[in-house]
């Protein structure tokens, strides 16, 4: 149900609020993007891996520059959405609801997608996971549940994400406040760590939802109407608008990663030719083309067809199975149906074997893995010692290291003390963690 899916409630609320009340100059959705803007959690991605850590080299993509690019593509994907839906429900225009409604809730979600991703991309999640399943974060499984325990073990960047978004700080109760659409848009894996479920259906690949937050989940899922995947399991269908944001950021990793690996040499300047020409070769204009001088010139020309040309068939494969998407049935990623597929897979291969797994970023991914670790293993020693009452003067100096809205983690029980020390070691930037290693070596 549209009406439900496209509630512009946030946490609080004690009326309802209606789109034909909005202010047509800032919605409540656009509120949204501009708090994500300006939340510390979105500014820390300036310095966040994308895919090459700490580069020495050209101009590489961060994750603030990925997702603001992400978000772009998104709000055209929700605006290209929004119109096919408001012309088989013209009741929602009768509510007020525009097409643009639906590019601002996919913007928004957009620019949050990476938000809870900690240090030097993935490998920073395989790092505080296996800190956990075989570091010396293991002796504390005895003393949590099985839920609790998977969070940590299989710490996800996405159920990060959505437990900055919504948690109660020091007089900021629900977080950001966002609007519940845009809550909805966000979660790709709306369930819990446990339990696991290997159904086949996208919405559980992963999960995107820590312990602590799943009594909001269930008030958020029972505003938006959306139901479980399966009865009993906590796992539920996504927002039909999550599959744009999903879908915006395949195109855009897969795409500009490329363009990234060529610009900085890893991968010659003809594959791109071989292969970025495909989806392009019906709209690129050879006069246009052949007068471009430099190689990024040609490079971002033929990026910015190749997205257009994906946005508009991601449209096509959204409109075609537009049903199944509302009812939960769609449990595939949209780009995954694409006309286009065995192109983007053909790219994604190449940047995995000459970009992602070269010889710098092996290495740089190495040291990321061993400073998250050795940083873990200082603040979570000192935070328990200090809980138990018996810190060492080392202890005290490195909790006063700690920014002042963690430094009541003593007082919490253990789930909440190590999740927050890892919640802080995920907030850190890359060069900021490598810093804080030095200053503690």
């Amino acid at each position: 149900d549209w009406t439900s899916l496209l509630s512009l409630k946030r946490y609080g609320d004690r009326e309802k609020r209606h789109r034909w009340l909005q202010d047509e100059l800032r919605l409540g959705f656009e509120v949204d993007y501009d708090r994500i803007i300006f939340s510390n959690d979105f500014r820390s991605l300036q310095d966040k891996t994308q895919v090459l850590p700490l580069s020495e080299k050209d101009f590489v993509h961060t994750r603030l520059t990925h997702s603001l690019e992400v978000s772009v593509v998104g709000r055209t994907l929700g605006r290209l959405a929004g119109q096919l839906v408001l012309d088989a429900e013209p009741e929602l225009r009768k509510d007020g609801y525009r097409a643009h409604d639906f590019g601002a809730i996919v913007a928004a979600a957009c620019l949050a997608h990476d938000i809870g991703n900690p240090p030097f991309g993935h490998g920073g999640e395989r790092a505080i996971g296996e800190y956990f399943s075989r570091g010396s974060g293991k002796s504390f499984k005895p003393h949590l549940n099985a839920g609790q325990w998977a969070d940590l073990t299989r710490f996800e960047g996405n159920a990060n994400g959505f437990h900055l978004l919504v948690n109660d700080r020091n007089g900021h109760p629900g977080g950001i406040r966002l609007s519940y659409a845009t809550l909805g848009a966000f979660m790709k894996y709306p369930k819990a760590s446990v339990p696991e479920l290997k159904n086949g259906h996208i919405a559980t690949k992963k999960y995107g939802i820590f312990t602590g937050d799943i009594a909001f989940l269930e008030e958020l899922t029972e505003e938006l109407g959306m139901h479980e995947i399966q009865p009993g399991t906590g796992a539920y269908v996504r927002h039909p608008l999550a599959y744009l944001v999903e879908a915006a950021d395949d195109i855009c990793y897969s795409v500009i990663d490329f363009e990234d690996a060529i610009n900085l040499g890893y991968i010659p300047e003809e594959k791109a030719l071989e292969y970025l020409l495909q989806p392009v070769r019906n709209s690129i204009l050879s006069d246009k083309y052949n007068a471009m001088k430099t190689r990024k010139e040609r490079l971002a020309y033929l990026r910015a067809l190749t997205i257009n040309t994906l946005i508009y068939d991601t449209i096509a494969v959204f409109d075609k199975n537009r049903e199944d998407i509302l009812n939960g049935t769609f449990s595939h990623a949209l780009v995954s149906k694409s006309q286009y597929k065995a192109q983007l897979d053909d790219i994604l291969d190449i940047t995995r074997d000459l970009f992602y797994k070269s010889d710098e970023v092996v290495e740089k991914e190495m040291k990321g893995y061993r400073v998250i670790q050795y940083l873990l293993d200082v603040f979570i020693h000192a935070v328990e010692n200090i809980a138990r009452g018996v810190p060492s003067a080392y202890d005290r100096l490195v909790f006063q290291m700690l920014p002042e809205t963690y430094r009541d983690l003593p007082e919490k029980d253990l789930y909440s003390r190590l999740m927050g020390v890892v919640g802080y070691i995920a907030s850190l930037s890359d060069k900021y963690c490598l810093s804080l290693y030095d200053k503690l070596t």
